[in-house]
């Protein structure tokens, strides 16, 4: 085996999906569509390993750097050697150059980190490699009815309303909390400062294939203190982005309950707003998440840094009225 390592050319991808075949796991998946040239905007340093039998070059492997605007304190690494391939230092060389080209990295950033699933080959390299986990993540798939509907004040239809609402995606309140919040739960990686404009884009507009927002709000609250009727709003206190087609007919599958209309779990984004207690965010996060979860099923991306969705998510779990969908994902970085 005479190995030999070069740029990426187009045509690579074709060349070494023939012969790698079906992604391993998800992550690989992903991971696939960030293979492409060296570039610097944004900066990216992609590597491809052939191996020359009779003087004929075929790729085997590929290896990539890249930058992210989001969460730009490390880089993102990702490296893929055809099966009868493994074990033969080609993994191990391509991330020494992947190590070499970050250093070099025009942000001044050269820690690692990629995405991978217990127990898998991946995961046994990056560990060899010395990345270590610094989160999991699950997918959960709430079941119908798993939590008991909340009384909001009195119990009528006009207490409940002054608290859940139908919130359009490009309010400016959303999108505020939204981005606390996610700033809030990352921080074992940073996404820096995060702009409205931002937020918008990444969680809350078309091309995020949001679809509709219902918000929990306090109570409301009076604007002139003790004793004068409320008449104000009360503060957003948690919210859920449902990322769902329109139902046939136009039903709006989100807005009463987030069901859609295969029956499918729908997708959906819960959080709070970071400034409650942690008891005020699982009580709101708990209410919120029966409320969409009443008559039809939502699956939600569980990181172990939510800890008050963990906390109302994980008794689901162990109660046998919410599941796992496919397996955990483990994000291991280089060492800080």
């Amino acid at each position: 085996m005479a190995i030999e390592y070069r740029e990426w050319r187009e045509g690579d991808d074709l060349a070494l999906l023939e012969l790698w075949g079906g992604p391993e796991t998800e992550q690989a998946r992903q991971f696939r569509g960030t293979l492409a040239p060296s570039g610097n905007s944004p900066w990216r340093r992609c590597i491809v390993a052939e191996d020359v039998v009779d003087g004929v070059a075929i790729p085997v492997a590929a290896a990539v750097v890249h930058e992210a605007s989001l969460h730009p304190e490390r880089l993102w690494a990702y490296i893929e050697v055809a099966k009868d391939h493994r074990r033969a230092g080609v993994g191990s060389t391509l991330l020494t150059m992947l190590r070499h080209e970050a250093g070099r990295a025009p942000s001044g950033v050269s820690r690692l980190r990629t995405k991978v699933e217990p127990g898998t080959p991946g995961a046994a390299f990056a560990e060899a490699a010395g990345l270590v986990p610094i989160q999991r993540s699950r997918l959960v798939v709430v079941e119908p009815g798993a939590l008991k509907l909340p009384v909001f004040g009195d119990g009528s239809e006009a207490a409940a309303s002054e608290q859940i609402e139908d919130l359009a995606t490009g309010s400016v309140e959303l999108s505020d909390v939204v981005g606390r919040y996610y700033t809030a739960v990352h921080g074992w990686d940073s996404p820096g400062e995060l702009s409205i404009g931002t937020v918008q884009r990444l969680f809350l507009d078309e091309l995020s294939g949001a679809h509709g927002a219902i918000v929990l709000r306090a109570p409301k609250a009076s604007a002139f203190g003790q004793g004068v009727p409320a008449s104000r709003k009360g503060r957003l206190e948690a919210f859920a982005i449902s990322y769902a087609e329109l139902a046939p007919a136009g039903g709006n599958a989100a807005a009463d309950g987030a069901g859609s209309a295969s029956g499918q779990p729908t997708d959906v984004f819960v959080g709070h707003e970071p400034k409650l207690s942690g008891e005020e965010a699982r009580a709101a996060v708990r209410d919120l998440l029966a409320l969409i979860a009443f008559q039809h099923p939502v699956v939600l991306e569980l990181d172990d840094s939510m800890t008050a969705l963990r906390a109302v998510v994980e008794p689901l779990l162990e109660d046998g009225k919410a599941s796992l969908r496919g397996t955990e994902t483990l994000v291991v970085s280089d060492p800080a």
